[in-house]
């Protein structure tokens, strides 16, 4: 799939459906052979239709998925997975063996990996854009965020949730509070969606630094990353930040209480165990994390995706 979208082979189907081999190899410039041979396999797994006649189309339902002009689109996420992650599978047979604490203790921090060079960092950051803009429209409106007037998006990335939450919520402002690398990327998200000075960056470490003030924390695919003592520092630093009358939004995938599934969640929780210190959690665990931070009247508000949000209140 990774080669037939950097080739191009999904956006010229969802412009030409039932188009040969022939044809989309002499669009393309690839050679026909090889393209016959790849599109035969994604036939087979579904991700193609093929008539008796050998043309080819997309399956009903996986535009929104392949089509890069889609908002849905996620094969920037796989290129993320096969330029950053799948080299490190390897690694599972040894942290069976020795754990993955001492397998680990010569590498760099997970952030210092993932933000190594400027195509590290886009291919990240795009990665996390297509994973959470589109759920994010939906995650903005569970959120309630009318009455609030500053959002500080923590560990923000290139903004997918603070563009959603600007757009749904026109007296809104948000401050993205990331490492200082992201700030370039955040100002591109700015020019692009026209927000202007609504939305801003601050830079620094979520370690060593405050967070910004504001009457909405938010924590989206962030939590995941740490351990429970990290989490919640995390949080504790969130409720300091938090006006009074403030909530924190934490917008995370969510293991069923009992931890039997969803499948996606836990593929991706081994995925991620390569690149960061965290693991997913169930809706009680994450709770609990809030709980003992001080917030309260902590809720779990679900999405129709992968992606659902947990509210807890500072008095």
């Amino acid at each position: 799939m990774h080669l037939a979208d950097r080739s191009g082979v999904f956006t010229y189907l969802a412009d030409n459906a039932g188009a040969t081999t022939a044809k989309i190899a002499g669009a393309l410039e690839t050679d026909e052979e090889t393209l016959d041979r790849l599109l035969l396999v994604l036939a087979s797994l579904n991700v193609l239709d093929r008539t008796a006649g050998g043309q080819y189309a997309l399956a009903d339902g996986v535009r929104p998925y392949l089509d890069r002009r889609e908002p849905r689109y996620l094969l920037g996420f796989v290129d993320h997975l096969l330029g950053s992650t799948a080299d490190r599978f390897g690694q599972l047979a040894a942290y069976l063996e020795r754990g993955k604490n001492a397998v680990d203790a010569d590498l760099p921090a997970p952030f210092a990996t993932l933000y190594r060079d400027e195509e590290s960092t886009r291919r990240f950051l795009t990665a996390m854009w297509q994973l959470s803009f589109h759920v994010s429209h939906e995650l903005a409106a569970l959120a309630d965020l009318g009455h609030a007037r500053r959002l500080v998006d923590v560990g923000g990335a290139s903004g997918p949730f603070s563009v959603a939450a600007l757009l749904a919520y026109p007296r809104l402002r948000s401050t993205v509070f990331d490492l200082p690398q992201v700030g370039p990327y955040l100002a591109e998200t700015a020019r692009e969606h026209r927000l202007g000075d609504r939305l801003g960056f601050s830079g620094g470490d979520f370690f060593r630094d405050p967070l910004p003030e504001g009457d909405c924390v938010a924590f989206g695919y962030i939590l995941s990353d740490w351990d429970d003592e990290t989490c919640s520092q995390l949080l504790r630093k969130a409720y300091d930040a938090c006006r009074p009358g403030g909530r924190v939004l934490v917008m995370e995938r969510l293991f069923d209480e009992d931890r039997q599934g969803p499948l996606a969640t836990a593929v991706m929780n081994l995925s991620m165990y390569f690149e960061t210190q965290g693991r997913h959690r169930t809706p009680a665990e994450y709770l609990s994390l809030l709980e003992r931070a001080g917030f309260t009247r902590c809720a779990v508000h679900r999405s129709t995706a992968d992606k659902h949000l947990l509210v807890g209140r500072r008095d």
